[in-house]
């Protein structure tokens, strides 16, 4: 059963003498005398020293997000934000007035968000504690932050045991995030000044970590079958709970933290196990049952357990063709909502992500190059590290160098003053996605091949090369092949770049919009069963979405938005005008299949005639069609 931790100080922490003797015998003999030292954070000197840190020195070229960037990042983590921001304010209620503050970092080590003392951010801010920087072990050596994601588990570092000096101020207590996949999601931290420690940070963090993922586990499957585990039975219902989402065949399609560790399950258990292996209990038995039941035959004992929710699975909220979504295990399998053509590349991918073996995707603006690359770091081996993405297209010509590459301090106006270490760079050990690479000048192709070919890189302004380990994929809407044949883009960069090349079906093309609509609002809206009308459904069938899935799940968005608080189904008044009008011509255009096209359709131009005051030449020219069209469309 989990406890909370009752302080930070349950091993005796070594003084300053001995963090010195410690770290004057790694550097001269390449390890501390034993058991001067925790251990992980001993660990976490050697890698430090590996990743070739020096304890008095800055780590250069360390990585710090732009504003747009930073945006960019917490818009893509929007639902853990969501439900992070009441945690944090609840954690930093128990700090108030304590000089320090709480933050959440993403899976590859940069601040997100920080909540606290203003004095003290200000402090931590010169040593950029503060978000849009970045706090993996290789940029910043031993930290809570970065160690934590590292160890895979909640830690605390004191003082001197950070591994840069200059950090030494700080005591931190850090804690990671877990999704119910099991995947790793981020990082929980409290920070303060080392002269202030807070006695139980790490319980606190810790705490709190757990308070977050019952909430990230209730926001995913809240609406489906639940099963609720403790040692005791008051402990059901409560944030110390473990947790199991289940479908009626008793698979696991979620688990909390605490689930996992309570039953001695591994993350890969999430989406294949079934609940009979690791209790001596069935789906159906504990529903006939009913009520907090002691359930035998699990690795921690006796539990207590309790089924909630209804006979649909926690996936399964209804959707205009009552399809049932698929069991998410990983990130490419949640993509993957029933169409063969991308099932098929999917499948194609899979093949190749445990080797260096580049992607190359093509396919139209908005079919989701991005989220499929994206998806491809997430279920591969190289998840934990940072995925970054370069958009080739948004950077001017001039930019797009130092981007990329990029330069040492003062190597050109404009240049700021530390330099900075270029995307390739900070894509270190997972993947650089390079997006809309067709648009990339010809002179920036040859710099790029080069690159890529000798895996090292040199910063403008000079330098020594720096050694690359990355992953890539490449993206672009326009046929490569064809701007190769007119000399528009590199012959050899081409075949550089398309290792396995996956072209990814238009909307229009694909068979599994119904699925692809319900995975979308299930995003948008967890727990929340909403459907479309019929009429709506009609439509976004016979609609050709020239935006693809961009497009779908901005519609959709905007429509959720529009839903008051008790309504489940998206009508006509939830759609944004310009897709009403589209929706217009298309049925203005074609035979009229249905009578929920024929409803939709009067519904429109009949709102539309009232805006014009009865105008009909009025109404035509605003819906794009002919006023004998409309006449007859009226009749």
């Amino acid at each position: 059963m989990w406890t909370l931790p009752l302080a930070a100080a349950a091993r005796p922490r070594p003084d300053g003498r001995s963090l010195r003797q410690a770290r004057r015998a790694l550097l001269e003999a390449g390890a501390p005398p034993s058991g001067l030292l925790d251990a992980a954070v001993e660990a976490s000197w050697q890698r430090s020293l590996a990743h070739g840190l020096e304890p008095q020195g800055r780590s250069a070229g360390v990585p710090h997000a732009s504003a747009a960037q930073l945006r960019r990042a917490q818009e893509q983590r929007r639902q853990l934000l969501a439900q992070a921001r009441p945690v944090m304010e609840f954690v930093h209620d128990q700090i108030r007035d304590a000089g320090q503050i709480v933050m959440l970092a993403d899976a590859e080590g940069m601040l997100l968000e920080a909540l606290g003392d203003t004095g003290f951010a200000d402090k931590a801010a010169r040593v950029a504690l503060r978000p849009g920087a970045n706090w993996l072990e290789q940029w910043r050596g031993t930290n809570a932050i970065g160690t934590a994601l590292a160890e895979g588990r909640p830690l605390m570092v004191h003082g001197g045991e950070h591994f840069l000096e200059r950090n030494g101020f700080l005591t931190c207590a850090a804690t990671p995030i877990w999704g119910p996949d099991g995947r790793l999601l981020g990082v929980l931290d409290i920070s303060g000044d080392q002269r202030g420690e807070h006695r139980h940070a790490l319980g606190l963090v810790r705490a709190a970590g757990r308070m977050l993922e019952h909430q990230l586990f209730e926001a995913r499957h809240g609406a489906g079958l639940r099963l609720r585990l403790h040692g005791r039975p008051e402990g059901l219902g409560t944030v110390v709970e473990g947790l199991l989402a289940l479908d009626e065949d008793g698979r696991i399609l979620g688990a909390n933290r605490t689930a996992l560790e309570l039953l001695r399950l591994p993350a890969s258990a999430v989406g294949q196990w079934q609940l009979d292996a690791v209790m001596e209990q069935a789906v159906a038995a504990l529903r006939r049952r009913g009520g907090p039941q002691a359930v035998e035959g699990t690795a921690a004992g006796t539990l207590w357990a309790r089924l909630d929710g209804a006979r649909r699975g926690p996936s399964a909220a209804p959707v205009p063709a009552q399809v049932k979504l698929p069991a998410p295990r990983d990130a490419l399998q949640q993509l993957d909502s029933g169409d063969a053509a991308l099932a098929q590349q999917i499948a194609r991918a899979r093949r190749v992500l445990d080797k260096p073996i580049p992607l190359l995707l093509q396919g139209e603006s908005g079919v989701g190059k991005e989220l499929f690359a994206r998806a491809c770091h997430d279920s591969g081996p190289r998840a934990a590290r940072p995925f970054v993405a370069v958009n080739c297209a948004a950077l001017p010509e001039s930019l797009i160098e130092a981007e990329l590459f990029g330069y040492r301090g003062g190597a050109f106006t404009g240049a700021r003053r530390e330099g900075a270490p270029g995307r390739l760079r900070e894509a270190a050990g997972g993947t650089l996605f390079l997006d809309e690479i067709g648009d990339m000048p010809l002179a920036l192709q040859a710099r790029l091949l080069r690159v890529l070919q000798e895996r090292q890189v040199q910063p403008l302004g000079g330098g020594a090369p720096v050694d690359l380990d990355f992953a890539l994929i490449a993206a672009s809407h326009r046929p490569l092949r064809e701007l190769v044949q007119q000399g528009r883009f590199r012959e050899d960069l081409y075949y550089r770049l398309n290792g396995l090349m996956l072209r990814l079906p238009p909307l229009r093309e694909r068979s599994d919009l119904a699925g692809l609509i319900a995975q979308l609002l299930h995003d948008l809206a967890p727990g929340r069963p909403l459907t479309l009308a019929p009429a709506v459904a009609q439509a976004f069938a016979a609609h050709a979405w020239p935006g693809n899935v961009r497009q779908l799940a901005q519609v959709l968005r905007t429509a959720v938005a529009l839903l008051d608080d008790d309504e489940t189904q998206i009508e006509q008044a939830h759609l944004p005008e310009d897709l009403l009008d589209d929706l217009m011509l298309q049925v203005a255009s074609a035979p009229l299949e249905t009578e929920d096209l024929r409803t939709l359709a009067s519904q429109r131009m009949e709102q539309m005639l009232r805006d014009c005051h009865g105008n009909v030449s009025e109404a035509a020219r605003r819906l794009g069609v002919s006023r004998n069209t409309l006449y007859r469309r009226l009749r």
